[in-house]
């Protein structure tokens, strides 16, 4: 490292909270008719988390501050900053982080005081599935700035419902879940240099746009529902209502209030292409990785030319994953860039031939049958030997926790580490000293790509977890339940909360309409 004198700064212990509740991935492929063999052996593919009734977004978080604050001891007074990564916000306006301490506080002032978080620096940080690492960048440069006088301790929260469409192509990859990473200076588990890949680029491969909806439009879905129930509706009705709507009561009162003729709706499902999506992250990753090799040799991170395969160096890659699989097809085309020009990479070519030439041309039809090309070329190396025995030895334990709980969008990076060091803890591996590469990715897009160095005291923080064994105490719901949560028309929650965080209550109206309040719910 060019900075040897720094204190290390990084990742001194993790927590995550996941539902009590999973849909079963081969009950949800019969549900849907669709070939399970696929979901699971072809996407990893076992089991998708899916939130109660009481669970959102900030319960979850908060449930995994907690397991931070407890399990080390934290006073809330000395946590100087919360940056919440989340592309499932509950408020347009009111950071989601916020609710979070609202809780936290119920749960720790009559020990610590009432205002035990109140100077504790809060934000929401949103770039779709990389806000968390958005906010763990920022957060590691502030703990960095720590002195003898003011010792900086911070948490970086992640929390999302992986929500999609019903009978949409998305639906089998959802999940959801929140966690927390404590950071700190001279880490027992992670230390992370100063050093981050960054590529950015603005793309429309996946985005939660604010959908306009027209006052004619919501009058004639009415109706339509109307018919579908039985109910005799006239002709021309549509018609007169829209006439008479300037002088109606509900045009003065509601949400159609103040004249307009339609209004903005956002929906926690996505507007996506996978296929681009895809495209998007493998070109931001390798992107992002060679930005990272640049800086890395600048600053003087590794010594001679020897060093550059940096693939070869970490011991373990982790990365974002959407489905349990992603890595698997998404790095080969790191894997190629990192040999190029070794005996390793000549080997495989002669076993797959070369890479299609990159076309120059500007005709769509041209990109996308050169894109399919380097698609099937991308598939070709994942199944060379020396592929399938790299991604074995270096990525294979990231993808165990994300076949049992789905997406996690922010936090499937941090899953996927704590999969990693949980196995290599049954496994009784020696990751003293060794280096991780971690590569995070959102759409919109951007991704970066930055190491960890694992501290020798992994083994105390990592055998509190449990993470697998807390797994495989879920309840499996059918049909009816999962698609009544996702429509949002149950009632009651499944599990009635107990010793925990819970929603129990959203204003309906005046100056508290939309507000959410929270209560612990005692064991």
């Amino acid at each position: 490292m060019s900075k040897e004198s720094q204190i290390p700064v990084g990742v001194d212990d993790i927590a995550i909270h996941f539902p009590r509740l999973f849909m079963d991935m081969r009950e949800f492929a019969e549900m849907r008719g669709a070939n399970f063999a696929k979901l699971n052996k072809g996407l990893g593919l076992t089991a998708m988390s899916i939130p109660d009734v009481h669970e959102d977004t900030a319960t979850m978080g908060a449930m995994a501050v907690m397991q931070i604050i407890d399990r080390n001891g934290l006073n809330p007074n000395d946590i100087g900053r919360m940056y919440l990564g989340t592309e499932s916000a509950l408020d347009g306006a009111k950071p989601t982080a916020t609710y979070i301490v609202d809780m936290l506080t119920q749960r720790y002032q009559e020990r610590y005081g009432s205002d035990c978080f109140v100077n504790c620096d809060v934000v929401d940080m949103t770039f779709a599935c990389i806000g968390a690492v958005d906010a763990l960048h920022t957060t590691l440069d502030w703990v960095a700035r720590s002195t003898e006088e003011d010792e900086r301790i911070g948490i970086v929260i992640f929390s999302d419902n992986a929500k999609y469409a019903l009978e949409s192509s998305g639906e089998y990859t959802q999940g959801a879940g929140g966690g927390a990473l404590l950071i700190k200076q001279n880490p027992r588990l992670l230390e992370i240099p100063d050093c981050f890949g960054v590529s950015t680029t603005p793309v429309h491969d996946f985005f939660k746009p604010r959908r306009n909806v027209s006052i004619h439009s919501v009058i004639t879905n009415v109706m339509q529902l109307a018919q579908e129930t039985g109910q005799t509706v006239k002709k021309g009705l549509v018609g007169r209502m829209i006439k008479h709507l300037p002088e109606s009561t509900v045009r003065k009162l509601g949400i159609f209030a103040h004249g307009e003729n339609s209004v903005n709706v956002h929906r926690d499902e996505p507007i996506f292409d996978g296929q681009f999506s895809n495209r998007c992250f493998q070109t931001a990753v390798r992107q992002a990785f060679k930005n990272f090799v640049k800086k890395a040799k600048s600053n003087g991170r590794y010594d001679c030319e020897v060093d550059e395969r940096f693939t070869e160096q970490w011991s373990r890659i982790i990365m974002h994953l959407p489905y349990a699989f992603q890595a698997k097809r998404m790095f080969p085309d790191i894997f190629r860039h990192d040999r190029l020009g070794t005996p390793e990479w000549e080997l495989i070519v002669k076993k797959i031939g070369e890479p299609p030439i990159e076309t120059e041309s500007k005709d769509a039809k041209v990109i996308e049958a050169w894109e399919k090309e380097m698609d099937d070329y991308r598939r070709a190396i994942s199944k060379t030997e020396e592929y399938i025995a790299f991604h074995a030895s270096r990525i294979e334990k990231g993808q165990r926790a994300s076949s049992l709980i789905g997406n996690q969008y922010t936090g499937s990076i941090f899953l996927a580490l704590m999969s990693t060091f949980e196995s290599d803890l049954e496994a009784n591996c020696n990751l003293d000293d060794d280096y991780f590469g971690l590569c995070g990715y959102g759409s919109g897009a951007k991704a970066k790509v930055f190491e960890a160095k694992v501290n020798p005291r992994w083994r105390e923080v990592v055998s509190r977890w449990h993470l697998f064994e807390r797994l495989g105490g879920r309840v499996a719901i059918d049909q009816i339940t999962y698609e009544s949560l996702h429509k949002g028309t149950q009632d009651k929650s499944v599990i009635s909360p107990n010793g925990e965080f819970a929603l129990v209550e959203i204003g309906e109206e005046g100056v508290m309409e939309g507000s959410r309040h929270y209560e612990w719910i005692s064991a």
